[in-house]
């Protein structure tokens, strides 16, 4: 199993970040989150890392029936998706965002939580097609 639905596309980080949000919003996706990594890094640490963002997705009506049905869950919310400048290639983005089957694998044996992870791959898909 692979740990992320990606594409690789062109234009700016924050240009694609910015069709990332639409596409997201469009399968009822949410951003609760973003976080600067090469940013952050820069800051606390000094070190430079390409343009990085990690958004925080939540499709709270999956995330509530995901909760539901195994409450420890949450400790793999919301949906991460990374925007981030291909390091061999700087004409490039790629965007990777968490594949929601490795909540099946870590919690097996949850028909609810396979449901609900089938259902979020869908949309996750769906906003990397999108791209």
């Amino acid at each position: 199993m692979n740990i992320a639905l990606s594409t690789r596309t062109g234009g700016t980080v924050p240009e694609v970040a910015a069709r990332v949000r639409a596409a997201l919003a469009d399968q009822g996706f949410g951003v609760l989150t973003e976080i600067d990594m090469a940013a952050t890094l820069k800051n606390k640490i000094g070190v430079d890392l390409e343009d990085y963002l990690i958004l925080g997705a939540c499709n709270p009506p999956a995330a509530h029936r995901a909760v539901t049905a195994d409450k420890q869950i949450g400790l793999l919310l919301p949906c991460n998706v990374v925007v981030r400048r291909d390091p061999d290639d700087a004409g490039a983005v790629l965007v990777e965002a968490m594949n929601p089957q490795i909540m099946v694998a870590v919690v097996p044996d949850n028909p609810a939580l396979a449901a609900v992870a089938d259902e979020v791959t869908g949309k996750l898909q769906a906003v990397i097609n999108a791209l």
